[in-house]
């Protein structure tokens, strides 16, 4: 199978594990911020990653070459998934998640200017489209202007820089490694963060099951996001995460009553579009 076809495929476990967070995030809103959230996710990560590498024999694969750029591609991420934890609890998911497809445009910045790859007009014109498609899917006005889709926003760019370091990342490190630093060095954040008043709240029996449920859906997340980034450029691979715009769409009328605007569904039929033809291009280029 091409490359370009296997990354786009293991992003789609990337847009699972994203829709699992994005419920299990809801649910335990009300009883940690998303520091605190951040924190436990982390801790259980950490376990969870050392563990499973020890039983593969892969920690030898950890190392400290690329200390600063894992330390950038973690602030980052940080960033961007505080502001989207909080982002989930003030507007409908499926406008979180409109808003956060902007990533892509972002990435594409980003990736010129650290990893020199280049703007194609193919993917100029993908990205250009997916953006009315945004549009259309928004209408943003100032009489609809809310705090959450500036901070939906404002994750998108957190994201893009974590997603073009991670691409940076995988030219040198293995995928243990990446996420053995993203669990420890998310830990030390949530930690000053979330004690910075000196009150960390402690899960409730009802809310642990799922933090637990964010720390595995977090990982899976980052395994497919970061092997689908080892296969395919950044700006072919993070445009396929528009496909979680109508998925989360139905689990928001489905599990929250938000309503479905029609004009949701047809702006993510443009934004399909784009995706798709940018693919099928450099699938073909490349072949």
């Amino acid at each position: 199978m091409h490359d370009t076809l296997r990354g786009c495929l293991w992003m789609t476990g990337a847009i699972a594990s994203f829709t699992v967070m994005a419920i299990a995030g809801r649910a335990v809103s009300l009883d940690l911020d998303t520091f605190e959230i951040m924190l436990f996710r982390s801790i259980i990560g950490i376990a969870i990653v050392v563990g499973v590498a020890g039983l593969a024999g892969r920690l030898g694969d950890i190392t400290r070459r690329r200390m600063g750029t894992h330390l950038l591609r973690n602030i980052f991420h940080f960033s961007g998934q505080n502001l989207w934890f909080y982002s989930i609890t003030a507007i409908p998911l499926a406008q979180v998640f409109a808003l956060e497809f902007t990533s892509p445009f972002w990435v594409m910045v980003l990736s010129a200017l650290i990893l020199s790859e280049r703007l194609t007009p193919n993917r100029v014109a993908a990205a250009v489209v997916g953006f009315i498609g945004i549009l259309i899917v928004t209408r943003p006005s100032p009489e609809t202007a809310h705090i959450g889709q500036l901070t939906a926003a404002l994750a998108a760019i957190g994201f893009a820089g974590s997603a073009v370091y991670t691409r940076l990342l995988t030219r040198t490190e293995k995928i243990t490694c990446i996420l053995f630093w993203l669990t420890v060095m998310q830990a030390a954040f949530g930690l000053i963060c979330a004690g910075i008043d000196g009150d960390i709240a402690l899960p409730s029996a009802v809310s642990l099951p799922w933090v637990v449920l964010i720390a595995f859906a977090g990982l899976v997340a980052h395994f497919c996001l970061t092997t689908a980034l080892s296969l395919a450029p950044a700006t072919v691979v993070m445009p396929i995460d528009f496909a979680r715009l109508p998925v989360i769409a139905i689990v928001g009328v489905l599990l929250y009553t938000e309503p479905l605007d029609p004009l949701v569904l047809v702006g993510a039929l443009v934004i399909f579009g784009a995706n798709y033809a940018n693919i099928w291009f450099e699938t073909r280029k490349r072949a």
